[in-house]
């Protein structure tokens, strides 16, 4: 174990990454850690914050001239941690962590005001998960840099987290063989102005369950979800949209799911669909149980809280989609899920009017 905070022997992060070795665990002392970056270069490394956040924020300092953590070793963990302030001069791409070693789990943390908020890789062997986390205001404006931008892994998984106002790029974009976005709040509300909510370029295949998704008026692109924008890379592709609330604030209108090919299998299933625009085009879509209306009984759609009214139709209106696509969990406001264990029939969208506590 080694610890890390002012008054110890390792004050700083970047001193304990110079002598981690693998299977340590780091823990960091809560509090402000400013101008501090790190390349970790052990293996089945946990590095935690310790009795609340460590609040990395950049403030100049770079990792390999560009990020705030790079994690060269496989197989890490972190927690409990804040990234903010990446900037990387000559690339305009800086994240608040940059994964190159295979496998890698982040829970519970947070980045903002980044370029990226993380760039995560690992290789064709690589599992990324991201669980209960907050992502908000990354990307240097560009639409090139984004919220979260997974760039070559086997399988990623984004659970639980709010993802929101990415500056000018996607608010998640993944290039990963196996996506499954879960359970998660991804949104502009009124003031962001993100592109995609969703870009799956090479395509791959996805599940996308019961998920929050909302467009805002100043957003750059009329598409919600695009697949296969890139050409399609993988072995296999298919797209599952199911159980999920696709809101469109977008004035001239939207493309909910976009799909870059005509032989790719779309399953839209159980969805709640509101606002001006087009549900599916491209793909050859199999569309079972969806709510497409401008009036779908939100309990306050004008503040951005898409929970059912008891009067709502899409109470008890859904379809059993079968136990692969089954939603497991629901989001829970700020950011952190719950298991979504409906009595009777399936509510449509992505909140059900019993389990729905407060946005």
């Amino acid at each position: 174990m080694l610890r890390v905070g002012p008054g110890r022997e390792l004050g700083r992060p970047s001193q304990a990454a110079a002598v981690a070795r693998d299977g340590d665990t780091v823990e960091i002392d809560a509090g402000v850690y400013e101008g501090d970056a790190a390349t970790w270069w052990a293996d089945d490394l946990t590095l935690r914050g310790a009795g609340g956040r460590a609040r990395l924020r950049a403030a100049g300092a770079a990792a390999e001239d560009r990020d705030i953590w790079v994690i060269r070793g496989g197989h890490a963990v972190v927690e409990a941690i804040e990234f903010s302030g990446a900037r990387a001069r000559r690339t305009g791409n800086g994240a608040g962590i940059r994964q190159e070693g295979a496998g890698l789990a982040i829970r519970d943390c947070r980045f903002h005001d980044n370029q990226n908020g993380v760039l995560l890789g690992g290789g064709p062997d690589s599992e990324t998960v991201i669980e209960d986390c907050e992502f908000a205001h990354n990307g240097a404006g560009d639409g090139q840099s984004h919220n979260i931008y997974i760039v070559a892994v086997r399988r990623f998984v984004l659970r639980g987290c709010h993802v929101h106002h990415a500056r000018g790029g996607h608010q998640v974009k993944s290039r990963a063989r196996e996506t499954v976005i879960e359970a998660n709040r991804i949104v502009d509300e009124a003031t962001g102005a993100s592109s995609y909510a969703i870009d799956l370029p090479d395509g791959g295949v996805a599940h996308v369950v019961g998920n929050v998704v909302q467009k805002g008026r100043r957003a750059q692109h009329r598409r919600l979800v695009a697949f296969g924008a890139e050409g399609l890379r993988h072995p296999a592709h298919a797209l599952h949209v199911v159980s999920n609330t696709l809101v469109s604030e977008r004035r001239w209108g939207t493309v909910f799911v976009e799909v870059f090919s005509p032989d790719v299998p779309v399953r839209l299933v159980n969805n709640i669909v509101a606002g001006r625009g087009r549900l599916l085009r491209g793909g050859r879509g199999v569309l079972l149980h969806n709510l497409v209306s401008r009036r779908p009984g939100f309990v306050d759609a004008a503040a951005h809280d898409y929970r059912l009214r008891p009067d709502s139709p899409a109470l008890g209106a859904g379809v059993d989609p079968g136990a692969d696509l089954r939603p497991r969990f629901e989001y829970v406001h700020p950011q952190g899920r719950r298991p979504r264990t409906p009595a009777g029939a399936l509510d449509l969208g992505a909140l059900s009017h019993r389990g729905a506590g407060p946005s």
